[in-house]
């Protein structure tokens, strides 16, 4: 069948198109609904666009726990729909696209999407915000592709598991660490109050990381906590060695997610997996960019001040793990919204012939470097910092662990987090 290809110009002033429909690209278009594209009316119609490859937004830290079962959460809050969290905005203003951008052209100031039906549409843009996020390298994480695609492979890794006795886990960062503990926990219970590790784990579960100790961005003694919440429910940490070779070379991916593995490390020693889960980072949504606009990891150039995309031209942005300015991690994009957005609206006003002196200056967004992570290990354990200081278990599994932040999702999802400009 050939396929269609439309194409939608901007208005009198434009679009503003938003990449990316997880945290950063869904708060950006709550954020300028509300705070910007209304007082830009009077300079014409403005619309947001907001185009994702999935037509729902799913609690993304939750899935080391809900991949092991549907009744640890509640699925409607787990996953909303995209379209349904934009209803408030009947007024034309919004326009939800479910595609796939296919090519930025950002001289000629267009986006290319594919469609579910396989037509494409070329759209184009008065503003670009980047935010289409990153794809692990297990698809059990986060939605590579969209929700059916993610639930397919939590129903074929738990049909798995019943009938497996050794998992490994490679890389030691906080997914592949509340995975271990999620799994250890599920499946050989938990160790009693005095003993410091499992004995006889039913299932063998190994966590192989190239760093000298788990969770690299929390202080040593954090990481040796971490570690000892682990030997209590069954799960062995490997260190300063990586998984060199996988045999099958696909194991654990998309395309062999449940293949009984034979793992090589890098010192040399092999290991046996009947399941193997690969965490060791991700990969930018980033290929259908310009490699001129990209760092040498694949993210998009952007100044971490303003997280304008100086070399692609004017009113074009980029936030979340798809861009260099800042680590990935929710807390960092939240904590941009405000200032990427004012930035935005600012470089609207401007374009809309505002003066100089009626928009202000730029807003400078600052990155917190201070230690601030937390990572449930189980259902009750769990070690974390803030803002530097250290957290007490009950802290963490007051603030994470006892739903993943589920509970500080509907006002995101909603908008209701930016109803006042910050």
């Amino acid at each position: 069948m050939a396929q269609n290809t439309t194409t939608t110009s901007a208005s009198q002033h434009g679009n503003i198109v938003i990449l990316g429909g997880s945290y950063g690209g869904v708060s950006v278009a709550h954020y300028l609904l509300k705070h910007a594209v209304p007082q830009l009316r009077d300079q014409g119609p403005y619309q947001v666009i907001l185009i994702s490859a999935s037509s729902q937004v799913i609690c993304r830290p939750a899935c080391p726990r809900a991949l092991i079962s549907d009744d640890l959460f509640d699925q409607d809050k787990l996953f909303v729909s995209i379209e349904t969290a934009f209803k408030p905005y009947s007024d034309g203003s919004f326009r939800f696209v479910n595609a796939t951008a296919t090519a930025l052209d950002h001289t000629n100031r267009t986006v290319s999407v594919s469609l579910p039906t396989g037509n494409t549409e070329t759209i184009d843009f008065h503003a670009l915000v980047i935010a289409t996020g990153a794809c692990t390298h297990s698809p059990l994480f986060g939605l590579n592709r969209d929700v059916e695609y993610l639930r397919s492979n939590w129903t074929a890794f738990r049909q798995a598991l019943p009938d497996s006795k050794s998992i490994v886990i490679a890389g030691g960062g906080p997914t592949g660490i509340e995975t271990a503990g999620e799994l250890g926990e599920h499946l050989n219970g938990r160790a009693g109050w005095f003993s410091s590790k499992l004995a006889n784990p039913k299932v063998s579960i190994t966590v192989v990381t190239s760093a000298s100790q788990i969770l690299p961005n929390v202080r040593p003694s954090l990481a040796q906590k971490a570690e000892e919440h682990l030997a209590k429910v069954g799960v062995t940490v490997v260190k300063d060695t990586r998984v060199q070779t996988a045999t099958p070379p696909d194991a654990g991916t998309d395309s062999a997610l449940t293949s009984k593995a034979t793992l090589t490390l890098s010192d040399g020693n092999t290991l046996q997996a009947d399941l193997y889960i690969p965490s060791t980072g991700t990969r930018p949504n980033t290929a259908f960019i310009d490699k001129a606009l990209l760092t040498s990891d694949g993210r998009v150039d952007t100044n971490a001040s303003t997280m304008r995309v100086d070399k692609a031209g004017p009113r074009i942005y980029a936030i979340g793990d798809a861009s260099s300015y800042a680590r990935p991690a929710i807390h960092i994009i939240t904590e941009a919204i405000p200032f990427l957005c004012a930035n935005i609206k600012r470089d609207l006003l401007l374009a809309s012939g505002k003066e100089k002196s009626a928009v202000g200056e730029d807003r400078v967004f600052e990155v917190d470097t201070r230690e601030t992570q937390l990572v449930p290990i189980g259902k009750s354990k769990g070690i974390g910092a803030a803002m530097g200081y250290r957290l007490p278990g009950f802290v963490v599994w007051l603030m994470k662990g006892r739903d993943y932040w589920l509970w500080t999702t509907g006002p995101l999802w909603s908008g209701k987090q930016w109803a006042k400009e910050k």
